[in-house]
């Protein structure tokens, strides 16, 4: 007992990959598999998931669901990028330094073109300016937008943000990617509709994140514009991502987005990465490298208190970009007492 104990304190705050599904998702997972369905999302489950995406975004919209981020992300992408195009992204997004070239993989060769921003953040001038070589035959070619809701700092993109940096894209005849990993946490911190924080601030594509505030593995891609989806399904196919028992994926989104299970479970992430982050500004000595929109904490913490940490089981990430902060991130599932145990060791 002791051991279980201590090996799930060990992850504590590590990421919100950590955690089991919510109960909700669990019992819908057992509900699919009392019977037999129909496979390769055929069955009623992955049918419904358009009409009920569509009803949350307020849009007829069409919807792919995925087992994993890096798929969402990549085969979205090559809907929208050929192999001789550009993809510009904030230097540290997640389709730059944490997906192993799965984008240019998925794209036959596309190129990410890393922009500076502002704490995470893509700037739109930056952006505006450096798309270039269009119909130069020697350049590769501007063909889409990618940022990261919430971004890789932890912070949340204003839909004002969204707005002008979807303006650049589309002024240049560029399709815009939102890679919504934590899309509730964002939209929980903005207090937006997921129709204001998508297509109507100018996102043509979603990659709908779930696995992180709930779900076992589930994603979905989700199109805005119809016409971009090309042949995603043919690509789905060939990258291994039809799944045969599609249903077991659809049933997590389905009960997801239900009763607003998504959303509750944002808020109390959310919440936590409040008190958290609250809590450790409190320490003289630990800073906040960024502002905390969300679940995601990102802090400047001492060596002899990580060190203390780590003593007591935690397991500290100290490199985050490049040994400049520390991060933790709540999740749907984490109680004030485990807050409150982390400050505590800090103030000892």
């Amino acid at each position: 007992m002791n051991q279980i104990k201590t090996k799930r304190e060990r992850v504590k705050f590590a990421s919100d990959n950590v955690t089991g599904a919510c109960p909700e998702v669990l019992d819908a997972i057992i509900k699919a598999n009392d019977e037999d369905r129909t496979p390769y999302g055929n069955d009623e489950l992955s049918k419904n998931l358009q009409d009920k995406f569509s009803e949350i975004f307020e849009k007829e919209v069409i919807v792919f669901p995925t087992a994993s981020g890096t798929a969402a992300n990549a085969l979205a992408l090559s809907t929208m990028t050929p192999s001789f195009g550009n993809i510009y992204c904030h230097r540290l997004a997640h389709i730059n330094v944490d997906e192993c070239g799965a984008p240019e993989f998925y794209t036959g060769g596309a190129k990410l073109v890393n922009l500076n921003g502002i704490n995470g953040k893509i700037l739109p001038e930056e952006l505006d300016i450096n798309i270039t070589g269009k119909g130069i035959v020697h350049h590769t070619q501007p063909s889409s937008v990618s940022i990261t809701q919430l971004c890789e700092t932890g912070e949340a993109y204003q839909l004002d943000e969204i707005k002008k940096i979807s303006e650049i894209a589309h002024k240049h005849k560029l399709n815009i990617h939102m890679d919504g990993a934590r899309f509730a946490n964002a939209l929980v911190s903005l207090n937006c509709s997921p129709a204001e924080m998508t297509w109507k601030s100018g996102i043509d594509v979603l990659s709908f994140g779930a696995t992180k505030n709930g779900c076992f593995a589930a994603e979905a891609i989700i199109f805005f514009k119809p016409e971009l989806v090309g042949n995603l399904p043919f690509l789905m196919k060939r990258a291994g991502h039809l799944l045969s028992k599609m249903r077991f994926v659809s049933a997590q989104l389905d009960a997801y987005i239900s009763n607003e299970v998504w959303l509750k479970n944002a808020k109390h992430a959310n919440a936590m990465g409040k008190k958290l982050s609250q809590g450790l500004q409190q320490h003289k000595n630990i800073k906040l490298a960024y502002p905390t929109d969300a679940n995601e904490i990102f802090v400047k913490i001492p060596k002899d208190i990580i060190d203390q940490l780590n003593s007591k089981g935690y397991t500290i990430n100290d490199d985050e970009w490049d040994g400049k902060a520390v991060r933790l991130v709540t999740a749907w599932n984490t109680e004030p007492s485990d807050v409150d145990s982390f400050l505590s060791i800090i103030r000892s």
